[in-house]
């Protein structure tokens, strides 16, 4: 993070703060889970995808050292307090001609128009069939970890992993495949949702304070040369 203070001067000279505030400054900053040299900014509907990547901080990636999922907070907590957790919330808004089980929020079956693939799936809750269909974090957690969540509270990284803004319900192979990768290393096979997909990455990062690599950026600025037009998600 870089630190700025005031103009104060005596004599033509600049004074600096004393060591200990500034190094006060950074503590209190990755208390408050900013994220290191970004702020966040929530973009708005209309912005287009490129102009928001353009205002993205461009860093190499930091360690993974200390990630593990359980940094993001309990997996699909009732963030909202609606009574469902988030993996039904985003089910719900994301498949069609849904049945629930008898007396909840929990989705028993539906019909899923995959992103990535293109496909319809047809979702059935089960052992062996729930995971036909999972959530993707679009911008992976392991990948926000060395992107500046590393230095948030565990409070801004729940936020982050159960905004909708950052989940879709997708082909769960699919998932696996893309793993922890970024758009420099993954992008849906479904051509036609590579503009989407990438808008729906850079509002997470803006949003969050979250930086890219350059060979990230470069591969996003690539997708969006071809959709000069395409905005960013709602969210």
């Amino acid at each position: 993070m870089v630190l700025t203070g005031g103009a104060s001067q005596d004599r033509g000279m600049r004074i600096h703060p004393p060591l200990s505030v500034a190094l006060a400054a950074v503590l209190v900053a990755g208390l408050s889970g900013a994220t290191p040299g970004q702020a966040a900014t929530k973009p708005k509907k209309s912005d287009s995808a490129i102009s928001i990547l353009n205002t993205l901080l461009v860093k190499g990636r930091a360690p993974k050292t200390g990630y593990t999922r359980a940094q993001f907070g309990a997996a699909w907590k009732d963030v909202d307090g609606n009574g469902c957790d988030t993996r039904n919330d985003i089910l719900k808004r994301d498949l069609a001609d849904i049945i629930y089980k008898s007396g909840s929020c929990v989705i028993a079956s539906g019909a899923l128009s995959d992103p990535y693939s293109g496909a319809t799936i047809q979702f059935e809750r089960g052992v062996a069939t729930s995971s036909e269909v999972q959530i993707d974090h679009v911008v992976a957690l392991s990948d926000a970890w060395q992107k500046g969540a590393f230095a948030w509270t565990v409070a801004k990284r729940t936020n982050l992993a159960n905004d909708p803004l950052e989940l879709l319900a997708v082909d769960g192979p699919l998932n696996g495949q893309k793993s922890d990768g970024d758009a420099a290393t993954w992008l849906p096979p479904n051509k036609a949702y590579r503009c989407p997909y990438v808008a729906r990455q850079v509002a997470v990062k803006s949003k969050y304070g979250l930086w890219v690599t350059q060979a990230e950026k470069d591969a996003m600025a690539k997708i969006l040369a071809t959709c000069p037009n395409q905005l960013i998600p709602a969210g």
